[in-house]
């Protein structure tokens, strides 16, 4: 029988730096022939297309036929509808790669995911290597995404009748519980302290010994990210879930995704501050996109969480694409007509 294909599960929360990590590695692949699948919340897919410039892609396209997208859908929902169709035509493949890398949409639950490597489909032709949890320190430094035990305690003995825990907390905690890596990502945005402090706060959630290394913008060597031989979908029982009990899981059903696609550019600079602004007006966790920018022959990408954004230039526009500025918007109860409606007074 053949070797399985090893696949790599990479998870962490909306904007933790999955694609950013997945690029680098790609362009660092060591020789590695490496399938991307990608499953983006929302229909319009931004991390799909970022992994598909990351210029290592030969004229002919061979690799860039590696990169599948599974978009408006969460991958811990839609596994059977999506995810397995997509493997079992990987797995034809199996010759022609050396390992997977699936990145979930940072609204996933990991442990659905890993538990379809069980299925007689894809059990005999791939194995998860690991699951990897990228953890952006700043967020959870300013307790955005994790919980703080002081303050859950005071409301506690307020109201011991209050639910205490967020949905995006529990995510937040099974993401960890399943990992077998965690990578602390973002340092240089936070001090010596801070760190240690999330540090803290990420070994509280792991139920048992994992590796915790840190990260400035993926920069990591493939070494430490493949390898594991964890097999993991054989050894769930290790990795609690909030959701255990459950036959199925209900996501926050108020998070919601939309996106814009204006033909027209923008600076650059007015448009982050105007999108920042939009951050504050409405409860927005994250925006990514692709920007036209006046006067420049390359597509730049816009990627924020709250008010934090980075932006950087990946690729020439082509010359059969249309200049477009595509924005994805991720939060709760989003209108997309107000979004659109304010973006456009505040530019005028």
């Amino acid at each position: 029988m053949a070797t399985k294909i090893p696949v790599t599960v990479i998870t962490g929360f909306l904007g933790s730096g999955k694609t950013t990590l997945i690029r680098h590695l790609l362009q660092n692949n060591q020789g590695r022939r490496i399938a991307v699948l990608v499953n983006e919340f929302g229909e319009l897919g931004i991390d799909g297309e970022l992994l598909k410039s990351c210029q290592i892609c030969p004229e002919d396209g061979e690799s860039e036929d590696n990169i599948f997208e599974l978009t408006n859908g969460c991958l811990c929902c839609t596994v059977q509808e999506e995810f397995l169709p997509t493997m079992q035509q990987l797995l034809k493949r199996r010759d022609r790669i050396d390992c997977i890398l699936i990145e979930t949409s940072g609204l996933a639950l990991p442990k659905p995911l890993v538990k379809a490597f069980r299925w007689p489909e894809i059990r005999s032709g791939a194995t998860v290597d690991a699951v990897i949890t990228v953890v952006d320190c700043a967020a959870v430094a300013a307790g955005t995404f994790a919980s703080d035990p002081q303050a859950v305690e005071a409301q506690r003995q307020a109201d011991d009748s209050l639910e205490h825990e967020t949905p995006l907390q529990e995510l937040f905690e099974d993401q960890l519980a399943c990992a077998d890596l965690v990578i602390l990502n973002k340092t240089d945005l936070i001090d010596q302290e801070t760190k240690a402090k999330v540090e803290d706060l990420v070994k509280q959630e792991l139920p048992r010994v994992v590796k915790i290394v840190e990260s400035n913008k993926g920069q990591l060597d493939p070494s430490i990210l493949l390898g594991f031989k964890a097999a993991v979908e054989e050894n769930l029982d290790t990795r609690p879930s909030h959701h255990d009990t459950e036959e199925d899981h209900d996501h926050d059903e108020e998070i919601t995704a939309t996106h814009l696609i204006l033909d027209r550019d923008f600076d650059p600079q007015i448009l982050q501050k105007q999108l920042q602004t939009l951050t504050q007006q409405q409860e927005i966790y994250r925006i990514k996109g692709f920007v036209a920018v006046p006067n420049k022959p390359m597509r730049l990408v816009m990627q924020g969480v709250g008010t934090r954004f980075e932006q950087f230039y990946d690729r020439p526009w082509q010359p059969d694409e249309v200049k477009q500025t595509q924005l994805v918007f991720i939060g709760r109860k989003l209108n997309r007509t107000e979004i659109a409606a304010q973006l456009e007074a505040s530019l005028c």
